[in-house]
Parts: C-alpha cells; structure tokens; sequence
C-alpha cells in the first residue's frame, strides 16, 4: 500500500466515524421515572413497552429506556438532572414523577399517568390543550372512592367501621380521603384513616385498625400502595380484613375486591404517546388522554378464606372472577 492509499484510507475511515457515532447517538431515549421502586410494577413496565412497540419502537433495538426512581421530591428531581444531562428526548412517569419533572424542565417533553385530576392538580391548562411540554393519560383512580367505598359495603355488609390506608402529601390524597368520608358519613359507616409512608407505618396501622373494631379495609391509590400491595394484601387477609384495591393486581396479590380503571391500560397510552412525540409531535398539543373502562374483580378464594357468601347479583356485575 502506498502513501496516497494510505492517507485515503485513514481519511475514509474517520469521515466514518463521525457517522457511526451520530447514528448511535441518533436513537432515542427516553426516561422512565417513578416515585417508588420500578421493580415492584414489572406490568406497568411492559404495558409501556408493548404502547412504545406498536408504533415500532423496540428497546434496545431502536430505542433506549433509562430508568430511575426516587422516593422522595429531592430524589426525584436529582434524578431528572440526571436524565436532562444523559440526555433523554422523553421523561415518563407517574403523576409525582411528572411534577417533580416539571419543575426542572420546560423544553423535554413529559408524559405521564395519573389517578386524579391533572388540571386541578395544576399539571396542565386543559384535557383538550394541555400546553407548554407535558401531557398524559388519565386512569381515575382517585376519584372513584365513592363508589370503591359502595361496592366493599355490598360485600361486607356487616362492616359499620372501615378502615382506610393512605400515602399523605401525594396530589390525589386529600380528594380521596375527603371523597371516601363522605360516601362513608352519608352510609352510616364510620372511616379509620391512617396515613403511611413506609412499612413500619402499615404494620401499626393495621394494629390500629383491629383495636378499633374495623370490619374492611379501603386501600388508597398511589405508587407506594401499588408497589406494597402484595404486603398490605398478606396483612389483611392475617387480621381477616376484606380489602379494596383501585386495581385487579391488588386482588391477583389475595385483595378481596378492585374497582378502578386499568392503570397497565394507561401506560400502554403513555407508550403511544411517548412514541407520537419521538416521532415528532408536541407534547402540549396532545390532549390528555382517559381510561373509560371500568373494571370490577373479586377474588372468590380470598372471599372464601374470610368465610364471605358472595350475592350473586354481585357475582354478575363482576367483570372478572379470580378463582
């Protein structure tokens, strides 16, 4: 080889490089951001990853997860400095994830889901128009305790005092809480509420709960309640406390009962979502996003371990039967 061959060989080769390095940097990543650990939701993990692959997104093949997860405000923004400086071309998460998210950044699009109202909560301007760089779906879990609350005393006829488990501080606890006292006041039925944030806290709950005579439990909404759900279920069913989850995995874990809109639904949406913006539109123009189905599940094994008849007629509204 001689000295021109040469000088043209090397210079090809680092004309080359340049566009492997931009074609590798070329596929997008997104950020996955939860206020509780990411291993307890494998479901809602792959509900995202199946919304991202139906628009052909695949992870590792043409797309990039990062995921992180913080249990507190200070954790969660620390992390989405991190995720800024990576950087990301999307941030997905729950609705205290997207919050912490949006008080960061103004220019990485946010897609989130959340069991409230994302208006009220100060997230977005409108469903129709959410504005600037977020957007969303909503499940309602939330917002539905009133009738949570109704079913379980169908069930549990007998229950006059109910107990109730809730993460303080989250946007969505104060309507619930307010919502489930008032369905409660107007049934006769008195509410034992204990505020929890860690395990601890749910064990002397539960010691509480049985000191003050309750008959049935009504477990809250959000990432810490979802991600305990197998241990708060496991103590339910040792006091022998009939149990209300806002979603069927809290039943697949031995809950007695689950009424709410499916949350694995809506991060499938937050996946096609994600997808549309790396695909090029903006997040602020598309409007958030609701989950109308409802779904109500027993678990007839549960219901048996705590000596429960189920009415049929109950039987009959249910949507699924966990055997």
């Amino acid at each position: 080889m001689n000295r021109r061959e040469f000088i043209t060989l090397v210079s090809g080769a680092a004309a080359a490089w340049p566009v492997v390095a931009r074609a590798q940097q070329a596929m997008p990543v997104i950020g996955f951001l939860r206020s509780a650990p990411i291993a307890d939701v494998p479901h809602l993990v792959k509900a995202f990853r199946d919304g991202l692959k139906e628009a052909g997104f695949i992870e590792g093949r043409n797309l990039k997860i990062e995921y992180r997860s913080g249990d507190n405000r200070d954790r969660l923004i620390e992390q989405v400095r991190e995720l800024i400086q990576r950087p990301v071309d999307v941030i997905v998460g729950n609705v205290v994830a997207a919050t912490a998210a949006k008080a960061i950044t103004s220019t990485i699009p946010i897609v989130f889901a959340t069991g409230s109202d994302p208006v009220a909560d100060g997230l977005i301007a409108s469903l129709n128009r959410p504005g600037g760089n977020i957007t969303g779906v909503s499940f309602l879990g939330g917002v539905v305790g009133a009738k949570r609350l109704e079913l379980l005393r169908l069930l549990v006829p007998k229950a006059t005092t109910i107990a109730m488990l809730v993460q303080p501080k989250l946007i969505n606890t104060e309507p619930e809480r307010r919502d489930v006292l008032a369905a409660a006041q107007a049934s006769g039925q008195q509410l034992v509420v204990a505020d929890v944030s860690d395990l601890r806290e749910v064990e002397e709950a539960f010691t509480t709960f049985v000191k003050r005579g309750a008959g049935a439990l009504y477990v809250g909404t959000g990432a810490f309640m979802t991600s305990n759900r197998v241990r708060v279920a496991a103590l339910a069913a040792r006091y022998a406390l009939p149990s209300s989850f806002s979603q069927r995995e809290g039943v697949e874990a031995g809950g007695l009962m689950s009424y709410g809109t499916s949350q694995t639904d809506a991060y499938r949406q937050v996946g096609v979502y994600a997808a549309r913006i790396l695909k090029g539109e903006k997040a602020g123009n598309l409007p958030m996003a609701q989950a109308t189905k409802f779904e109500f599940v027993i678990n007839l094994k549960t219901a048996k371990a705590l000596g429960l008849s189920i009415p049929e007629s109950m039987l009959l509204r249910a949507n699924d039967l966990i055997q």
